[in-house]
């Protein structure tokens, strides 16, 4: 098969969940499939760990008016190549009107139908506007757990066998380190010293980030020893509220924004956490509790949507809507040292369920039924 993906998100929507499934999902077809021809199409620069394979080929981009691109390259582009599979990963999102190949397209939530108040104008307009479209041309739809998949029939009515689950996955990054190594590292890099509370996954309202620093003003106190509670991520999306809601709160002093840390500097942050918190509202697979398991740190996370899908028995189930409940949850890990260590042990069993290499051997065969169709 001559294979075409539209790879771009990995690039454009790095450090997101999108832009890691776009990037691994890639490295690792690539590394098993020798078979089958890829047509890869990228944005400048920064392409080299997709090349230097026989049957692979990068086709460019720009960066600048998508619209264009989208509209009139990319169609063009397939007109030309004719290729038996055309993959769009990033929800479907600029697949042409015309068909020049069979469509496989990934749709990894339908937020902007279950959460529109959470999106942007501009995006919920094009996701509401194309999504229809693109659920009846696509030939296979690809999505990330059993939850999206039952939101797509229920909204779409899309027949059963047209939609295919396949799991997401923790980098092999991710893993269980000697502690006293980890906090070795963290200090010499990031001069850090204090015990702490994690939460990364962004500041979207349906993070519910909320929730988890008031939960944590109820508790902080109470706990046998300091605690901070260490925020990761860039200072956009709503980083001024959380500044904002942490001062009302009165735990500025206790409350660490970390700002952007590189991708690959993640596992030390996990290894050293005491406690990651992960409360969403809404997640199509959610892959930071999955990530934090992977390193073997106790993890407390939502009992909505995919995520008890995902982490099963590997974390402590709270409904996010319940503040008491999810501060009770942080305190009991916190003083309970048996419930810590058995939470580590669970959540790295859970987490050794999933891999890459399964989720693109997966998308492979998904190829060739979608040919057969």
């Amino acid at each position: 098969m001559h294979i075409c993906i539209d790879v771009r998100g990995a690039k454009l929507y790095a450090g997101t969940g999108i832009g890691t499934y776009t990037m691994r999902l890639m490295e690792n077809i690539l590394s098993i499939d020798k078979e089958n021809y890829y047509s890869l199409f990228w944005p400048n620069g920064g392409y080299e760990r997709l090349t230097g394979r026989k049957n692979t080929r990068v086709v460019l981009f720009g960066e600048r008016n998508k619209k264009f691109w989208d509209e009139y390259y990319l169609p063009k582009r397939l007109k030309r190549l004719k290729p038996d599979i055309f993959h769009l990963p990033q929800n479907g999102l600029g697949l042409p009107f015309k068909k020049y190949s069979r469509y496989v397209v990934t749709v990894h939530d339908l937020i902007p139908y279950t959460m529109p108040e959470t999106c942007g104008k501009s995006y919920l307009e094009k996701f509401t506007t194309e999504m229809p479209f693109i659920l009846e041309i696509a030939d296979l739809i690809i999505t990330v757990s059993q939850y999206s998949k039952d939101d797509i029939i229920k909204y779409f009515n899309v027949p059963d066998e047209k939609i295919k689950v396949i799991h997401l996955a923790a980098d092999s990054m991710f893993r269980h380190m000697d502690k006293d190594l980890a906090w070795d590292l963290l200090k010499h890099k990031y001069h850090y010293s204090t015990d702490y509370i994690l939460y990364l996954g962004g500041f979207s309202p349906r993070k519910n980030v909320d929730s988890l620093l008031k939960a944590y003003k109820a508790i902080y106190k109470e706990l046998p020893g300091r605690y901070d509670l260490m925020i990761l991520g860039s200072s956009k999306d709503n980083h001024y509220e959380m500044r904002k809601k942490v001062k009302e709160l009165g735990i500025e002093e206790r409350v660490v924004f970390a700002g952007y840390i590189p991708y690959e500097h993640l596992p030390l942050f996990y290894n050293c956490a005491s406690l990651f918190v992960y409360p969403s509202f809404y997640e199509g697979f959610g892959l930071p509790p999955l990530e934090a398991m992977t390193c073997g740190t106790p993890v407390i996370t939502s009992n909505v949507t995919s995520i008890p899908e995902v982490v099963a028995d590997g974390a402590i189930l709270i409904n996010p809507y319940n503040l008491d409940e999810l501060a009770q949850a942080m305190y009991n890990v916190l003083t309970d040292t048996n419930l810590s260590q058995e939470l580590s042990i669970r959540g790295i069993k859970r987490a050794y369920q999933f891999s890459w290499k399964k989720t693109a051997l997966q998308t492979i065969q998904a190829y060739k039924e979608a040919l057969e169709r």
